[in-house]
């Protein structure tokens, strides 16, 4: 399973600008490799990768085969009104993350 490292502001001024920034653990697997017994490693990338503040998308990323293991993403929002920032990502194996980080503004 899938782990992510999300950082966020814990408070912010209404109209400021953040930055948002998450690390994830996938070993994004490009069915390129082949493994010990000389068979293809099956492909299993993170192929699209959603940031939502309160419901709203606010960044978006379709991923391919070239991304490196571990991707991470760093993008600016502005600080509109307190509430949840969701990062949510899905893989080729058909499973789907959910990170959630909470955001206080002033």
């Amino acid at each position: 399973m899938a782990r992510a490292l999300i950082n966020v502001p814990a408070k912010a001024k209404r109209g400021e600008i953040i930055e948002i920034k998450a690390l994830i653990s996938h070993p994004m697997e490009t069915g390129y490799r082949t493994g010990p017994d000389g068979a293809l490693v099956p492909r299993d990338i993170i192929n699209r990768f959603i940031c939502t503040y309160n419901g709203v998308e606010i960044f978006s990323a379709d991923l391919f085969p070239a991304i490196a293991a571990n991707p991470f993403f760093s993008f600016t929002t502005t600080a509109t009104e307190s509430g949840r920032i969701a990062f949510r990502w899905i893989d080729d194996r058909g499973q789907a993350h959910l990170e959630t980080a909470e955001i206080a503004v002033e």
